[in-house]
């Protein structure tokens, strides 16, 4: 919908009795000026990692169909930036003039996330890794100082091991006064026993470990360093370059539903991993997937616990099979060779069948999570899970839709702008975008408010109380976090 065909910003706002918190907002760091002030504090190796981190996509971008198809890269986007309305190019690239527009695009208070630095914590080499993030975070902070009272620039974090990440995060909080962090999940890690047909190792031979659910390291000492310096870990790890996202000629085929993918696995993985469990304090966020991921998660994960919990796996323990009546049955319905098949097992199906377990101690999926009653998915799941949207998904109703998720549950929709990037065309109509939802019938102003306001202030404010002192928002804040904390209900 264009801009001249639904409110202003303005018009939205005087609907409004509450701040709008952009949960997550972009900015493009320019290229030939950032690096440069990455070398001044990191050096060579940080500057020139930077620029290298960016060049795959550009060398992507100049190949042919053909050489994308016989090295399974996949098509990136191209013309991906603001051009014509060059206003909103300049204000992603400057963030004086994005601090100055703020109150014209409707918003109070921005977390704003990088662009080109999503992928740096990803950096392979272990030492350029460490060392373009901690220039990248020098240098980030250093733009956005000035600005604190109505936008905070999220650090970036590597993930690769809980030490690296636990170094950067402190350093972050404690030197630079940071408030929201970007951690990456999942992160690749080689498999050096998977070999090609030459003995090398393949290309494709890498696992994505999500920090939670099996992996190489125990990473409850950095959920430890999360709760001691108030910090909630938000996710914003692309999937655009793996596996079923490798089209060589259709970028919308690459990026459609990717950063759902990746928050999915996140998710799953702290969950299943009992992480909310062990540190019921931590509110995680899962950032530009939206909502609908979330809400068909819970339900699924609701769906196995019915089906593959404890108790329940004893409908399916084979040492519980009737061999005697199952025999009776196969003679009276069965063919020959069925009758024959199962005297010759002693009426067993497969004989395998009870010790075909995968070597495990434990069958429960969800013995980490330790679920005994219904109130246990509000604790788990419902409370400490936050999806962040883009304003012109429908599917942001779902998270607030009475009776839509199970246990007539809402999940925490917070709202982020994506302002920055190439599917905002026009950063004054995201806001009208959003309230769109509410025109429509969709949501109430209520659901409005949470989504827009105070479920990012319950994200960021519960670990903190004081995130958002001095800010824009500060008294707005403070009355949400000092309401009646009734649970949601399940």
């Amino acid at each position: 919908m264009g801009v001249n065909e639904h409110s202003t910003p303005a018009q939205i706002r005087s609907k409004l009795n509450h701040p709008v918190i952009d949960a997550d907002g972009h900015w493009l760091e320019y290229g030939p000026v950032f690096s440069e002030q990455m070398r001044k504090i990191g050096g060579n190796k940080a500057a020139d990692a930077f620029l290298a981190n960016g060049k795959g996509t550009k060398e992507v971008q100049k190949s042919t169909v053909e050489e994308r198809k016989r090295r399974r890269l996949g098509q990136e986007g191209f013309w991906s930036r603001a051009e014509r309305n060059t206003r909103d190019r300049a204000t992603g690239m400057f963030p004086r003039f994005l601090y100055e527009r703020l109150e014209e695009l409707g918003i109070d208070f921005a977390a704003i996330y990088p662009t080109a630095g999503l992928r740096v914590p990803r950096i392979g080499d272990d030492e350029a890794r460490r060392a373009v993030c901690r220039a990248f975070n020098i240098v980030t902070a250093d733009y956005f100082r000035d600005f604190g009272d109505r936008m905070t620039p999220a650090a970036v974090i590597p993930t690769h091991t809980p030490d690296e990440a636990i170094e950067e995060l402190e350093f972050c909080v404690r030197q630079l006064g940071t408030k929201v962090v970007m951690f990456t999940s999942p992160v690749p890690r080689p498999v050096s026993s998977i070999t090609d047909r030459d003995g090398d190792v393949a290309r494709f031979a890498v696992w994505h470990d999500a920090i939670g659910l099996d992996s190489d390291y125990d990473y409850d000492p950095l959920w430890t360093k999360c709760v001691e310096l108030g910090i909630a870990p938000t996710f914003h790890t692309g999937a655009s370059r793996q596996g079923l996202r490798l089209s060589a000629t259709n970028f919308t085929f690459n990026h459609i539903g990717h950063f759902a993918a990746s928050g999915h696995a996140a998710c799953k993985a702290i969950f299943l991993g009992g992480i909310t469990r062990r540190f019921p304090q931590l509110r995680f966020a899962f950032l530009e997937g939206g909502v609908g991921w979330g809400c068909m998660l819970f339900g699924d994960l609701i769906g196995h616990w019915d089906k593959r919990n404890r108790k329940a796996l004893e409908r399916t323990d084979p040492r519980t099979l009737d061999r005697a009546l199952l025999q009776e049955l196969a003679e009276k319905y069965g063919y020959p060779d069925h009758i024959a098949a199962l005297r010759a097992r002693d009426g067993w199906p497969d004989p395998e069948a009870f010790s075909l377990t995968g070597g495990l101690a434990d069958l429960d999926d969800f013995s980490r999570c330790k679920i005994t009653k219904k109130e246990d998915w509000r604790d788990l799941f419902v409370t400490p899970f936050y999806f962040g949207c883009e304003a012109d998904d429908r599917a942001n109703a779902w998270a607030f839709e009475k009776g839509a998720n199970p246990f007539n549950a809402r999940l925490n929709a917070i709202f982020g702008s994506d302002i920055g990037h190439f599917d905002v065309p026009d950063m004054m109509e995201v806001l009208p975008e959003a309230y769109e939802l509410v025109d429509d019938g969709m949501i109430t102003r209520d659901d409005f408010r949470d989504f827009t306001f105070a479920n990012a202030v319950r994200l960021w404010g519960t670990q903190n109380p004081t995130f958002f002192e001095g800010t824009a928002v500060a008294t707005a804040a403070a009355a949400v976090l000092a309401e009646a904390k009734t649970p949601a209900a399940v």
